[in-house]
């Protein structure tokens, strides 16, 4: 891997010949058709005792519907909006954060803030765009305060994300930061440093976890080692890996 990181959180301006988005295979999205007067509002989960089967949703515009509604955990009364998802519902990369903070919360949509910009940044430097990558988090609506979700917040959102990996169907999905981890792999006590940058495999996917981009603005040292450095390796790692694939793909 390259150890320089010239392009990383310093995008240029849109017209730099550096940026120009590299020619990669992206999936053509399937043109959905939804019409919610026709989709049974009464099969809205109001607690997270009602089970999610694997198959309940043809598209996101029906999970979007589900999760405006939901009540199945206490983060339902406290929400703005719920914050389902943005970029391409075809794409190779899912990438999952944690859960919306205030500005998704008011707009609706995952990583629009400060974070979700630099997120951009991360993924313009390696030449990975919106049309690239689905985003969405763990849980759909913002915890009070910005907290680390619960894990049983966790637990009556996972439905929803299990329904949106299986539409997307990814080949790669990367986890931002320790609670996404934790809320894909169900695992306790994550330790971030330890296992960034590491390819594991989860349903025939490969996964990788990176430092949450909030982290990266707390921790702004791009020196050899820091978490941007790091970062910087991890994401060559995830491009390579996306050209990988595809090339498979197309052989």
């Amino acid at each position: 891997m390259s150890n320089e990181q010239f392009s990383l959180f310093d995008v240029a301006s849109d017209d730099s010949p550096n940026l120009k988005p590299a020619k990669t295979k992206t999936r053509k999205p399937a043109e959905v058709i939804f019409d919610p007067a026709t989709f049974d509002a009464a099969l809205i989960p109001t607690t997270n005792k009602m089970p999610i089967p694997a198959g309940t949703y043809d598209s996101m515009d029906q999970i979007q519907v589900h999760c405006s509604e939901c009540q199945r955990c206490g983060l339902g009364t406290t929400r703005t909006n719920a914050v389902v998802s943005r970029g391409n519902p075809n794409a190779s990369i899912l990438i999952i954060g944690e859960g919306p903070g205030e500005n998704e919360d008011l707009q609706g949509k995952p990583f629009v803030g400060k974070s979700g910009q630099l997120l951009d940044k991360i993924l313009q430097s390696v030449k990975l765009t919106e049309d690239d990558v689905f985003i969405c988090n763990i849980v759909k609506c913002r915890p009070p305060e910005n907290r680390k979700p619960s894990k049983d917040e966790m637990e009556a959102c996972r439905p929803y994300l299990m329904e949106q990996i299986r539409l997307v169907n990814p080949k790669i999905i990367i986890m931002t930061g320790a609670s996404a981890i934790e809320g894909l792999f169900q695992e306790k006590s994550v330790g971030i440093t330890k296992i960034r940058g590491q390819w594991r495999d989860w349903e025939g996917r490969a996964c990788m976890a990176i430092f949450h981009p909030s982290y990266l603005l707390r921790n702004q040292s791009r020196d050899q080692g820091s978490p941007k450095w790091l970062t910087w390796q991890d994401m060559q790692a995830v491009r390579q890996k996306y050209d990988e694939l595809n090339a498979e793909e197309e052989f």
